[in-house]
């Protein structure tokens, strides 16, 4: 007997980057298997309306939040929950067209994996960005077949990462809104709360293509306020061991100063590292805190 099907909701959030995101959504029209229902999350600067989507192959919805990433998923989380599927998509995240078809199936088979996510065949966040054309050409180029294996994972990669509703819907989970604006590990301490609930894993038959498109960041300062001052609050929390946020602070510590002598054109190398200085000064204050760079 064919398993029963499952509703998707495909959720996107944006800030910034209102051409990119209508190429982007509209690509996924180009799915073999459509989602049930697309939630897009913009600011209200960006002006993006229902309007922005006309005949669509499927529902979609332009809901508001307050400004930040991790307040605008949870306002697609209230607009999906009738779905048994979200699947989170970064605004600059082309997906291989067979992914929704392929993403189906592996919750259909396996009904002890709470959340996956997928493999990239390109991802430039670090580098200057590539184009939509650019990111079309190495998905049109692809000869990769997965194996179809699941691999566990500690945490999930929020450019895209697919949940299961019902463990988020029955114990009320949300994305942590301390993590303002751009939520910076936002997507390992949502997923360490759904990780109780099922495995957590990663498939290589779920293909794309991160752009890393650089308008709509965090300015400099704010981020590097954000790599020190996100994981000892999660760490306090408990989503992220201290091992693991010594190794992120260290590692973000060491490039920052080190690429600060001839940094990329794309990366505010000085501004990152001025915000690790900050945050640093703040710590041996005791008045470190994610929001803090709401006042930077």
């Amino acid at each position: 007997m064919a398993p029963s099907p499952l509703r998707i909701a495909v959720g996107i959030a944006t800030a910034g980057r209102r051409d990119v995101v209508r190429q982007t959504i509209g690509l996924l029209r180009d799915q073999t298997r459509l989602p049930d229902l697309l939630v897009a999350c913009p600011l209200t600067s960006d002006k993006i309306s229902d309007s922005d989507f006309p005949d669509f192959p499927f529902p979609v919805i332009v809901t508001s939040g307050p400004v930040g990433l991790c307040a605008q998923r949870n306002a697609i989380l209230a607009s999906a929950a009738d779905c048994d599927l979200v699947v989170f998509f970064d605004d600059d995240f082309l997906a291989e067209p067979h992914y929704l078809e392929h993403l189906e199936k592996i919750f259909q088979a396996e009904p002890n994996v709470a959340a996956v996510t997928g493999k990239l065949l390109a991802d430039d966040v670090t580098g200057p960005g590539l184009t939509i054309e650019q990111g079309l050409k190495i998905l049109e180029s692809n000869v990769q077949a997965g194996s179809g294996i699941l691999e566990r994972v500690p945490g999930l990669y929020g450019c895209n990462m697919a949940y299961r509703i019902q463990y988020i819907r029955d114990n009320k989970l949300k994305f942590d809104e301390n993590l303002p604006l751009y939520g910076w590990q936002e997507d390992i301490d949502f997923s360490l709360q759904v990780a109780p609930f099922g495995r957590l894993v990663k498939s290589d038959l779920l293909m794309g293509v991160h752009l890393g498109v650089k308008a709509g960041r965090t300015s400099g300062v704010r981020l590097g306020y954000s790599q020190i001052a996100n994981p000892v609050y999660l760490s306090k929390k408990g989503t992220m061991s201290w091992q693991h946020a010594r190794k992120l602070i260290s590692r973000n510590i060491a490039a920052n100063l080190a690429r600060s002598f001839y940094p990329e054109p794309w990366i505010d190398r000085h501004g990152r590292l001025k915000g690790n200085l900050l945050a640093l000064m703040d710590l041996l204050r005791g008045r470190a805190s994610p929001a803090r760079i709401l006042q930077l």
